[in-house]
């Protein structure tokens, strides 16, 4: 049987199309076309940015040889998180047409031999891909834990190297880092440390879920009075100030959270919440940096919406105004993510997919 059609609870309601696609819900059809997406950069090895410190002629190896899994779509984090594109749709929709050639995929990708000699690489190059990636890879894992799947369990048995190795790395370096990284791409630490705390929770790693609250409330818990108007910056793909914020409703209870953001966005209730209420248009979908500015309309819309779901009343004029903005912001992104340049369709799937499923989300 084939899904005609899921929506998650709550889920976004677009209007308009995604390339001639309908966007009132995720159906099978789109679904199966953020697939087509990720599957197509899988084993596309170049262009490759390795993000590897080369420190003698041993190092000089293919992407393949460097990274058995994680190679394709031009980067290690993109690749992780086509991975994980695949993954959480054939979860969700498990009877799809393309759900046999996916799990073969990942059959293949996802080999003990494989995934241990990934792990030994993050262990073995403990700052590579802080901590965006990382952020990324304990969804991946968090994704494969939580699917109630006989080849999943197999899956995320393997997948343990990676996690324990990232988990090992954040564990030694979130007491030395004195201060967060507050910009708009990959070093940025709001999105990372939500990851790790979702991860945390979902995979009993109570250590883990300690220092990272105690890393969150160290970093943002007396934040107030965000400067709005310093936001975007024309590269970014993130909101530093949303992802804060969607990052605290993770921490604190949502009394104590509508509080704290009553002083870190004080003038939210008004709509007074400078450039980040308005969507972006880049002015170039093959510029690989300008077209950063379509994932920054998808994460603003979901951290958006995820900070309204936290509000202890949801008559919160606040989370109002953050629905209405973060469906402005859905229907300007996510059109633009089948652009038919690699620059851009190497990862933005991903986040469309992250988006549209409510990944994250409160509940």
């Amino acid at each position: 049987m084939l899904i005609s059609g899921w929506r998650p609870p709550g889920a976004l309601v677009l209007l308009g199309s995604v390339s001639g696609e309908p966007t009132g819900k995720l159906d099978a059809r789109l679904a199966g076309r953020f697939i087509d997406l990720a599957l197509a950069g899988i084993d596309r090895e170049y262009p490759n940015h390795p993000g590897h410190v080369f420190t003698s002629d041993r190092d000089v190896r293919p992407p393949r040889r460097l990274h058995p899994v994680f190679y394709g779509h031009f980067d290690w984090h993109s690749s992780v998180h086509g991975h994980w594109t695949l993954v959480r749709l054939v979860k969700l929709f498990p009877y799809h047409e393309r759900a046999a050639r996916v799990r073969r995929v990942l059959e293949e990708r996802f080999t003990e031999e494989a995934l241990r000699a990934e792990g030994a690489y993050l262990r073995d190059h403990k700052s590579f891909e802080r901590m965006y990636g990382w952020g990324w890879a304990l969804r991946l894992g968090l994704e494969l834990r939580s699917w109630d799947d006989t080849q999943a369990r197999r899956w995320a048995k393997r997948y343990a190297p990676v996690e324990s190795a990232i988990v090992a790395n954040a564990r030694e370096h979130l007491p030395k880092l004195d201060w967060p990284i507050r910009c708009g791409f990959h070093p940025e630490t709001a999105f990372p440390l939500g990851q790790m705390l979702d991860h945390a929770r979902g995979s009993g790693e109570e250590e883990l879920e300690a220092l990272v609250r105690k890393t969150c409330e160290r970093f943002y818990g007396n934040d107030k009075d965000y400067p709005v108007a310093y936001e975007p910056s024309g590269h970014d793909f993130f909101s530093s100030g949303l992802n804060e914020a969607d990052l605290m409703r993770r921490v604190l209870p949502p009394v104590e959270f509508g509080s704290w953001l009553a002083g870190f966005f004080p003038g939210l209730a008004k709509g007074e919440l400078g450039n980040l209420l308005n969507p972006v248009v880049p002015a170039d979908l093959t510029d690989g940096h300008l077209v950063h500015l379509v994932g920054l309309n998808l994460s603003r819309a979901w951290a958006m919406r995820g900070i309204a779901a936290s509000l202890p009343d949801p008559q919160d004029p606040r989370g109002m105004v953050l629905a209405g903005a973060a469906q402005r912001h859905a229907e300007a992104g996510l059109p633009q993510v089948f652009s038919g340049n690699y620059e851009g369709e190497h990862w933005l799937g991903s986040f469309a997919v992250y988006l549209l499923t409510e990944a994250g989300r409160p509940g």
